[in-house]
């Protein structure tokens, strides 16, 4: 019998995820999505790439005058077009050509990826072989009819602002993608704070082992095996404003770097409902066996058993309705806590 459910994340939510947290290596996602909010709300369903072309390219193109970097590559034939079409150098014919073969070669295919994986409903489904278009689904066209859909327009915007500022000013490594730098550093009145010093105090209940994976882990300073203090609720959702406390002991434990960022590693995904109640064991132990740290986790998750229980199902609500996507590790060795 488990203490904690899985909710499903809203057709907002998984929006908000794709324009948050989906891949961000140039702005077209952001052009992509405000064209087909606009396209939807005029009830369309299936938009040709042609039709397609001219709101995304000059959204781009508006987007170029503000800030020239619209990505972390320097060079794209695609963002010179819309650069010479801001200079009168070609023709709005000529750029919905240009646009046509070369805007779309991988945002429609990545724009639903979020986390390492696809959202769990789409937006658009693409028809680009069958007849060079898109097609409009249900799932958009109902989102743009609820009182969140209203508001989306100008979370883009928003978001692709941030975006194209961090570009400019070369801080993309650090505001789009979640760091394992483990060092202070400040984003958006945000600052990350080191948390090393918690080692010792984590270790006390894992024992010299992985949280996730039970592998061996070692508090020696330049051991191979050294873990790092990990966020069991990423704290890309604290950078994001949209959890606050993450730094708390309540939600560190310690995490080997395959288990934290390796190839399979959690990353900024979810750890799932059978790592949620071993955190909720680990935190319960601590303060049942009077450890130094039980008035400090009392504080920060609450007094009972059932406050806490409710506090930890709260976040996990949360970060499923932003991050989508929940992980779990392949064990090394038995269960160990």
């Amino acid at each position: 019998m488990t203490d904690f459910h899985l909710t499903h994340p809203s057709l907002a939510s998984n929006w908000r995820a794709i324009i948050l947290f989906g891949r961000n290596s140039a702005s077209y996602k952001f052009a992509l999505g405000s064209s087909i909010l606009e396209l939807a709300r005029a009830g369309k369903t299936e938009v040709s790439l042609q039709d397609l072309a001219l709101p995304y390219a000059q959204r781009i193109a508006e987007h170029l005058k503000r800030a020239d970097k619209q990505g972390t590559r320097d060079q794209s034939k695609f963002l010179d077009a819309c650069r010479k079409f801001n200079a009168d150098e070609i023709s709005e014919d000529q750029l919905v050509s240009e646009t046509v073969k070369l805007g779309f070669v991988n945002v429609i295919d990545a724009f639903h990826a979020v986390n390492d994986g696809p959202i769990q409903r789409r937006f658009f489904e693409d028809d680009r072989k069958a007849s060079k278009s898109i097609k409009l689904t249900d799932h958009l066209l109902s989102l743009v009819q609820t009182q969140d859909g209203s508001n989306l327009d100008q979370e883009v915007e928003s978001r692709w602002r941030l975006v194209e500022t961090a570009w400019s000013m070369d801080l993309a490594a650090n505001l789009i993608t979640p760091s394992s730098d483990l060092q202070f550093f400040e984003i958006g009145g945000v600052r990350r704070t080191a948390i090393t010093s918690s080692r010792p105090a984590l270790n006390g209940y894992q024992k010299g082992h992985c949280f996730y994976c039970f592998g061996d882990i070692s508090l020696e300073p330049n051991s191979e095996q050294l873990p790092d203090v990990d966020h069991f609720f990423p704290w890309v959702l604290m950078r994001e404003g949209l959890a606050a406390g993450m730094d708390g002991i309540w939600n560190l434990v310690l995490a080997c770097k395959d288990c934290n960022r390796g190839v399979d590693g959690k990353k900024a995904r979810v750890p799932n409902l059978s790592l949620l109640e071993r955190l909720n064991k680990r935190n319960t132990y601590l303060i049942e066996s009077h450890h130094p740290l039980r008035e400090t986790l009392m504080a920060q998750s609450g007094q009972t058993r059932e406050e806490r229980t409710r506090f930890l199902q709260s976040h996990f609500d949360s970060a499923i309705q932003h991050l989508q996507h929940t992980w779990h590790p392949v064990e090394k060795r038995e269960p160990l806590f």
